[in-house]
Protein backbone atom coordinates (compact mmCIF):
# COMPACT_ATOMS: atom_id res chain seq x y z
CA UNK A 1 0.00 0.00 0.00
CA UNK A 2 3.23 2.48 -0.29
CA UNK A 3 1.47 4.13 -3.16
CA UNK A 4 -1.94 4.85 -1.20
CA UNK A 5 0.34 6.40 1.79
CA UNK A 6 2.12 8.48 -1.05
CA UNK A 7 -0.91 9.57 -2.64
CA UNK A 8 -2.41 10.48 1.07
CA UNK A 9 0.58 12.14 1.55
CA UNK A 10 0.50 14.50 -1.58
CA UNK A 11 -3.44 15.01 -1.25
CA UNK A 12 -3.34 15.77 2.68
CA UNK A 13 -3.05 19.92 1.88
CA UNK A 14 -5.88 20.00 -0.56
CA UNK A 15 -8.03 17.29 1.97
CA UNK A 16 -7.39 19.75 5.14
CA UNK A 17 -8.15 22.95 2.96
CA UNK A 18 -11.07 21.94 1.43
CA UNK A 19 -12.51 19.55 4.68
CA UNK A 20 -11.46 22.64 6.92
CA UNK A 21 -13.64 25.17 4.72
CA UNK A 22 -16.73 23.00 4.12
CA UNK A 23 -16.91 22.28 7.35
CA UNK A 24 -16.65 26.36 8.39
CA UNK A 25 -19.11 27.11 6.20
CA UNK A 26 -21.40 24.20 7.47
CA UNK A 27 -20.71 25.33 10.88
CA UNK A 28 -21.79 28.77 10.53
CA UNK A 29 -25.12 28.09 8.82
CA UNK A 30 -26.12 25.75 11.79
CA UNK A 31 -25.34 28.57 13.90
CA UNK A 32 -27.43 31.39 11.72
CA UNK A 33 -30.73 28.78 12.44
CA UNK A 34 -31.57 30.36 16.16
CA UNK A 35 -30.88 33.88 14.95
CA UNK A 36 -33.54 33.54 11.80
CA UNK A 37 -35.83 30.56 13.40
CA UNK A 38 -38.00 33.34 14.54
CA UNK A 39 -38.32 35.02 11.08
CA UNK A 40 -38.97 31.94 8.91
CA UNK A 41 -42.29 32.45 8.62
CA UNK A 42 -41.70 35.92 6.75
CA UNK A 43 -39.00 33.78 4.51
CA UNK A 44 -41.17 31.02 3.27
CA UNK A 45 -43.67 33.47 2.43
CA UNK A 46 -40.89 35.10 0.31
CA UNK A 47 -39.52 31.72 -1.11
CA UNK A 48 -43.50 30.91 -1.74
CA UNK A 49 -43.91 33.82 -4.41
CA UNK A 50 -40.19 33.73 -6.03
CA UNK A 51 -41.68 31.13 -8.75
CA UNK A 52 -38.92 29.29 -11.03
CA UNK A 53 -36.31 30.45 -8.61
CA UNK A 54 -38.25 28.86 -5.66
CA UNK A 55 -38.76 25.44 -7.89
CA UNK A 56 -34.80 25.13 -8.78
CA UNK A 57 -34.00 25.07 -5.19
CA UNK A 58 -36.66 22.93 -3.81
CA UNK A 59 -37.71 25.80 -1.25
CA UNK A 60 -41.65 25.63 -1.80
CA UNK A 61 -41.21 21.90 -0.15
CA UNK A 62 -39.43 22.62 2.61
CA UNK A 63 -40.33 24.43 6.13
CA UNK A 64 -37.63 26.95 6.59
CA UNK A 65 -38.86 27.09 9.94
CA UNK A 66 -37.78 23.43 10.99
CA UNK A 67 -33.76 22.58 11.22
CA UNK A 68 -34.18 19.66 8.81
CA UNK A 69 -35.44 22.24 6.41
CA UNK A 70 -33.06 24.73 7.05
CA UNK A 71 -30.17 22.09 6.43
CA UNK A 72 -31.61 21.19 3.61
CA UNK A 73 -31.32 24.33 1.60
CA UNK A 74 -28.82 25.57 2.98
CA UNK A 75 -26.22 23.28 4.59
CA UNK A 76 -27.61 20.88 1.27
CA UNK A 77 -25.74 23.85 -0.92
CA UNK A 78 -22.75 23.84 0.96
CA UNK A 79 -22.04 20.20 0.76
CA UNK A 80 -23.44 19.60 -2.42
CA UNK A 81 -21.25 22.03 -4.46
CA UNK A 82 -18.20 22.02 -1.90
CA UNK A 83 -18.23 18.13 -2.29
CA UNK A 84 -18.62 17.74 -5.52
CA UNK A 85 -16.03 20.33 -6.59
CA UNK A 86 -13.12 18.55 -4.20
CA UNK A 87 -14.70 14.42 -5.13
CA UNK A 88 -14.44 15.70 -8.79
CA UNK A 89 -10.59 17.62 -8.31
CA UNK A 90 -9.29 14.50 -6.22
CA UNK A 91 -9.98 11.93 -9.08
CA UNK A 92 -9.79 13.15 -12.13
CA UNK A 93 -6.06 14.18 -12.10
CA UNK A 94 -4.78 11.01 -9.80
CA UNK A 95 -4.18 8.92 -13.27
CA UNK A 96 -2.87 12.17 -15.50
CA UNK A 97 -0.48 13.45 -13.20
CA UNK A 98 2.30 10.82 -13.94
CA UNK A 99 2.42 11.78 -17.40
CA UNK A 100 2.16 15.51 -16.69
CA UNK A 101 4.87 15.45 -13.56
CA UNK A 102 7.13 13.00 -15.92
CA UNK A 103 7.09 10.52 -13.37
CA UNK A 104 5.24 7.80 -14.87
CA UNK A 105 8.86 6.06 -16.13
CA UNK A 106 10.03 6.45 -12.40
CA UNK A 107 6.53 4.87 -11.32
CA UNK A 108 6.23 2.46 -13.60
CA UNK A 109 10.18 0.94 -13.28
CA UNK A 110 8.84 -0.26 -10.15
CA UNK A 111 7.64 -4.26 -9.60
CA UNK A 112 3.94 -3.09 -9.45
CA UNK A 113 1.80 -3.51 -12.36
CA UNK A 114 -0.59 -1.35 -13.88
CA UNK A 115 -3.63 -2.93 -12.28
CA UNK A 116 -2.13 -2.43 -8.82
CA UNK A 117 -1.38 1.02 -9.42
CA UNK A 118 -5.23 1.87 -10.53
CA UNK A 119 -6.49 0.01 -7.58
CA UNK A 120 -4.16 1.87 -4.90
CA UNK A 121 -4.61 5.28 -6.82
CA UNK A 122 -8.72 4.45 -6.24
CA UNK A 123 -8.33 3.58 -2.67
CA UNK A 124 -6.77 6.46 -2.15
CA UNK A 125 -9.71 9.06 -3.64
CA UNK A 126 -11.86 6.95 -1.55
CA UNK A 127 -9.97 7.12 1.79
CA UNK A 128 -9.73 11.04 1.21
CA UNK A 129 -14.01 11.52 0.04
CA UNK A 130 -14.78 9.38 3.01
CA UNK A 131 -12.76 10.80 5.49
CA UNK A 132 -13.92 14.45 4.29
CA UNK A 133 -17.71 13.23 4.49
CA UNK A 134 -16.81 11.71 8.20
CA UNK A 135 -15.28 14.59 9.98
CA UNK A 136 -17.64 16.82 8.10
CA UNK A 137 -20.79 14.56 9.63
CA UNK A 138 -19.16 15.47 12.89
CA UNK A 139 -18.86 18.99 12.46
CA UNK A 140 -22.56 18.94 11.11
CA UNK A 141 -23.74 16.75 14.74
CA UNK A 142 -21.84 18.74 17.01
CA UNK A 143 -22.98 22.06 15.92
CA UNK A 144 -26.52 21.08 16.14
CA UNK A 145 -25.89 20.07 19.61
CA UNK A 146 -24.45 23.46 20.46
CA UNK A 147 -26.83 25.45 19.48
CA UNK A 148 -29.20 23.22 21.70
CA UNK A 149 -31.55 22.17 19.08
CA UNK A 150 -33.06 18.95 18.56
CA UNK A 151 -30.74 16.23 16.10
CA UNK A 152 -33.23 15.43 13.20
CA UNK A 153 -31.15 12.17 13.06
CA UNK A 154 -32.89 10.58 10.09
CA UNK A 155 -33.35 13.48 7.56
CA UNK A 156 -29.72 14.15 8.89
CA UNK A 157 -27.60 11.18 8.01
CA UNK A 158 -29.69 10.73 4.85
CA UNK A 159 -29.12 14.16 3.69
CA UNK A 160 -25.01 13.44 4.31
CA UNK A 161 -25.51 9.91 2.60
CA UNK A 162 -26.79 11.18 -0.31
CA UNK A 163 -23.92 14.15 -1.12
CA UNK A 164 -21.41 11.08 -0.17
CA UNK A 165 -23.15 8.87 -2.69
CA UNK A 166 -22.65 11.61 -4.99
CA UNK A 167 -18.94 12.40 -4.43
CA UNK A 168 -18.44 8.62 -4.39
CA UNK A 169 -20.23 9.01 -8.44
CA UNK A 170 -18.49 12.23 -9.84
CA UNK A 171 -15.21 10.93 -8.50
CA UNK A 172 -15.71 7.61 -10.31
CA UNK A 173 -16.75 8.96 -13.40
CA UNK A 174 -13.96 11.59 -13.01
CA UNK A 175 -11.77 8.56 -12.51
CA UNK A 176 -12.39 7.27 -15.55
CA UNK A 177 -12.03 9.85 -17.42
CA UNK A 178 -8.32 10.43 -15.97
CA UNK A 179 -6.61 7.59 -17.84
CA UNK A 180 -7.12 9.61 -21.23
CA UNK A 181 -6.11 12.66 -19.95
CA UNK A 182 -2.05 13.48 -19.98
CA UNK A 183 -1.63 16.77 -18.45
CA UNK A 184 -4.66 16.62 -16.04
CA UNK A 185 -6.97 19.62 -15.91
CA UNK A 186 -9.11 20.55 -12.67
CA UNK A 187 -10.97 22.68 -15.12
CA UNK A 188 -12.78 19.13 -16.46
CA UNK A 189 -13.59 18.01 -13.14
CA UNK A 190 -15.13 21.69 -11.64
CA UNK A 191 -16.60 21.46 -15.40
CA UNK A 192 -18.39 18.49 -14.85
CA UNK A 193 -19.72 19.15 -11.42
CA UNK A 194 -20.78 22.25 -12.27
CA UNK A 195 -22.68 20.55 -15.52
CA UNK A 196 -24.35 17.85 -13.11
CA UNK A 197 -25.18 20.87 -10.22
CA UNK A 198 -26.74 23.17 -13.27
CA UNK A 199 -28.66 19.71 -15.11
CA UNK A 200 -30.45 19.41 -11.49
CA UNK A 201 -31.65 23.21 -11.12
CA UNK A 202 -33.08 22.67 -15.23
CA UNK A 203 -34.95 19.40 -14.08
CA UNK A 204 -36.48 21.17 -10.74
CA UNK A 205 -37.88 24.38 -12.93
CA UNK A 206 -38.93 22.57 -16.46
CA UNK A 207 -41.02 19.51 -16.50
CA UNK A 208 -39.95 18.37 -19.99
CA UNK A 209 -36.37 18.27 -18.90
CA UNK A 210 -37.27 15.76 -15.70
CA UNK A 211 -35.63 13.01 -17.03
CA UNK A 212 -31.92 14.95 -16.13
CA UNK A 213 -32.54 13.81 -12.70
CA UNK A 214 -31.65 10.49 -13.84
CA UNK A 215 -28.86 11.45 -15.19
CA UNK A 216 -27.35 13.91 -12.36
CA UNK A 217 -26.31 12.71 -9.03
CA UNK A 218 -27.85 16.03 -7.62
CA UNK A 219 -31.35 14.28 -8.77
CA UNK A 220 -31.18 11.80 -5.44
CA UNK A 221 -30.22 14.63 -3.02
CA UNK A 222 -32.60 16.67 -3.37
CA UNK A 223 -33.20 17.94 0.31
CA UNK A 224 -36.90 18.82 -0.27
CA UNK A 225 -37.62 15.17 -1.39
CA UNK A 226 -35.20 13.58 0.81
CA UNK A 227 -37.02 15.18 3.89
CA UNK A 228 -41.03 14.69 2.95
CA UNK A 229 -40.18 11.12 1.91
CA UNK A 230 -37.82 10.36 4.38
CA UNK A 231 -35.59 8.07 1.84
CA UNK A 232 -33.62 8.41 -1.04
CA UNK A 233 -34.56 7.25 -4.71
CA UNK A 234 -33.18 3.67 -5.21
CA UNK A 235 -33.71 3.58 -8.85
CA UNK A 236 -31.56 7.04 -9.35
CA UNK A 237 -28.85 6.08 -6.82
CA UNK A 238 -28.11 2.62 -8.65
CA UNK A 239 -28.17 4.26 -11.71
CA UNK A 240 -25.52 6.38 -10.32
CA UNK A 241 -23.91 3.68 -8.77
CA UNK A 242 -24.08 1.88 -12.00
CA UNK A 243 -22.19 5.03 -13.86
CA UNK A 244 -19.65 5.82 -11.26
CA UNK A 245 -19.26 1.72 -11.41
CA UNK A 246 -18.42 2.21 -15.48
CA UNK A 247 -15.77 5.31 -14.81
CA UNK A 248 -13.72 2.83 -12.54
CA UNK A 249 -14.37 -0.58 -15.53
CA UNK A 250 -13.08 2.08 -17.90
CA UNK A 251 -10.20 3.57 -15.93
CA UNK A 252 -8.91 -0.24 -15.47
CA UNK A 253 -9.47 -0.75 -19.67
CA UNK A 254 -7.71 2.12 -20.45
CA UNK A 255 -4.64 3.09 -18.46
CA UNK A 256 -3.43 -0.87 -18.33
CA UNK A 257 -3.36 -0.69 -22.25
CA UNK A 258 -2.28 3.39 -22.33
CA UNK A 259 1.16 3.94 -23.97
CA UNK A 260 2.46 6.28 -21.21
CA UNK A 261 5.42 7.97 -21.74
Amino acid sequence: MTLVKHELRQGKTSFLIWTASIGFLLVICIFLFPEMKGQMDNVNDMFASMGSFTAAFGMDRLNFGTLAGFYAVECGNVLGLGGAFYAALCAVGILSKEEKDKTAEFLLTHPISRKRIVTEKLIAVLIQITAMNLLIYAFAVGSIAAIGETIPWKEISLLHLAYYLLQLELAGICFGISAFLRKGSAGVGLGIATMMYFLNLIANIAEVAEFLKYITPFGYCEGADIVSSGSLDSVRVVIGAVMGIGGIVIAYLKFTRKNIH
